[in-house]
């Protein structure tokens, strides 16, 4: 009877440690359900980090980094709206209209709200969900806010660009908190970290949390506050000076927002990922809405060609990291292609979120590349797929294909030249016709993209809705 009690009694010790008990296989299939910590930049280029051999100070990053994975083949989108949907929905823009450039000030659509996000999907297994900082899929209508989007928490902007003292955009302010409007001094970087870091301080560290913390930094205009910018003195052109302050001050927060996270307890159990939106511009014409043209592009892409809005390297390779202890071999590097469509399935598999209210999801589930270190099998990465313009990867190939005319057919080996200046499209026809055909058919399944649909009709209305005369040009031209 001792013997017997003996034993029941280790049962129920081995059933009340829950999980522990469990054989290795079926402790590898249960959801880890981690928090998760999304932190997105916006037009950061590619080395401007430390740990990408950058002058600029970025202490914080740099030790995740050094903790974590360095996303070395990570890609997104060549602009800040696409790569946002991307995350959110785990499928390429195409599908749904976001394909072409940022959604403009002026414009009324968004991301369609026939799509299943992200944040939806962690809602429905508990996660509480939170965004703080940019939106930009849609400002003019509020079905498309993120509070109407699965988020139980916003604080930020929802347009894509604002003054960093002001909170504004073309004169009107454009900052909220739950869909209401606020009115506050401060530096939006501070503020948006202060924001992220009293959620923390405030939050039930048994329920997950999934907090998407968008900095609008460094994007256009570029400022920083007077103290920030005493930090590098030694840099001469105040367009660079002020865009290595705003990283600064980035990569300050970030680590707020980190010692938060330790304080609670609960950074042991947080999945942090690290990237930016897009690569940094080396062009006024791709830098926002402000005028930039009459300084310097200050973005540094290190050897990849091209910046924002370029299908090149330097517009879709982004800085990027994933860091959680424990789970992740510290001061690791890979180069498995990946993009950023994958995070979808793979935070919702660690979930244990179910994919079944979502459409198809063109996304892979990288976490066995991220934990440890397994090569994936994927086909084909997509750069983009547009009317007059498309990226596709396979392997190491990757074909850059402009359809308007003149057009132009270019096809790069990025292993032997990750700095695309040999074009090997006349050499390698067979792969030149194997990846347009890839093209090809995507493109079959793309809608038309919303902003030339929307451009379209306001220029219509402008073209065909009245006469010109003579007496109205001379008017304008004697306009003040």
């Amino acid at each position: 009877m001792k013997k017997l009690g003996f034993f029941i009694a280790f049962v129920v010790a081995l059933l009340i440690g829950g999980r522990g008990w469990l054989p290795p296989a079926a402790v590898a299939q249960q959801p880890l359900r981690p928090h998760i910590l999304y932190i997105m930049a916006d037009d950061l280029g590619w080395k401007d980090v430390g740990f990408h051999g950058s002058d600029i100070k970025t202490p914080n990053l740099d030790r995740l980094a050094q903790a974590g994975v360095d996303l070395n083949h990570y890609h997104a989108h060549p602009w800040c709206t696409p790569s946002r949907a991307a995350l959110l929905t785990g499928r390429y823009p195409f599908r749904y209209g976001l394909q072409t450039i940022a959604i403009p000030s002026a414009a009324t659509y968004g991301l369609a709200t026939d799509e299943w996000l992200l944040p939806q999907a962690l809602k429905d297994v508990g996660y509480k969900t939170a965004i703080v900082g940019k939106w930009h899929l849609g400002h003019a209508d509020r079905q498309y806010w993120p509070r109407q989007r699965g988020f139980d928490y916003q604080y930020g902007p929802i347009l894509g660009e604002i003054d960093y003292f002001t909170h504004s955009a073309h004169g009107v302010v454009d900052w909220y908190r739950n869909n209401e409007l606020v009115n506050e001094e401060g530096y939006v970087t501070t503020l948006l970290g202060q924001d992220a870091v009293k959620l923390i301080d405030e939050h039930d560290a048994d329920t997950p949390l999934f907090l998407y913390l968008a900095f609008t930094a460094p994007h256009a205009p570029y400022q920083a506050p007077e103290e920030a910018l005493e930090q590098y003195a030694n840099i001469t052109d105040p367009n660079r000076r002020a865009y290595a302050a705003m990283i600064s001050v980035m990569d300050e927060q970030i680590g707020q927002v980190v010692e938060a996270l330790e304080r609670r307890g609960m950074r042991d159990n947080t999945l942090i990922v690290f990237q930016s939106d897009n690569g940094g511009p080396r062009s006024a014409q791709v830098t926002g809405e402000v005028d930039t043209s009459g300084g310097t592009i200050p973005a540094d892409n290190g050897i990849f060609r091209g910046g924002k809005g370029s299908l090149y390297e330097g517009g879709t390779r982004v800085v990027a990291l994933a860091n959680w202890p424990g789970h992740i071999e510290p001061g690791s590097v890979t180069n498995q292609p990946m993009h950023i469509i994958d995070w979808y399935p793979t935070l919702a598999s660690l979930a244990g979120a179910s994919p079944d209210s979502t459409k198809p999801l063109d996304g892979l589930n990288i976490w066995p590349a991220l934990s440890n270190g397994q090569t994936l099998n994927r086909g084909a990465v997509g750069y983009d797929v547009e009317p007059f313009r498309a990226a596709v990867r396979e392997g190491d190939w990757k074909l850059v294909w402009q359809t308007m005319l003149p057009s132009q057919v270019e096809l790069f080996n990025l292993a032997q030249d990750p700095s695309e200046e040999t074009n090997l499209a006349g050499q390698r026809r067979r792969m030149v016709n194997r990846l347009q055909q890839r093209v090809e058919a995507a493109s079959k399944e793309a809608e038309v993209p919303l902003v030339l649909t929307e451009a379209l009709g306001a220029a219509k209305s402008a073209l065909f809705s009245h006469v010109a005369t003579p007496e109205e040009a001379e008017a304008i031209d004697n306009l003040p």
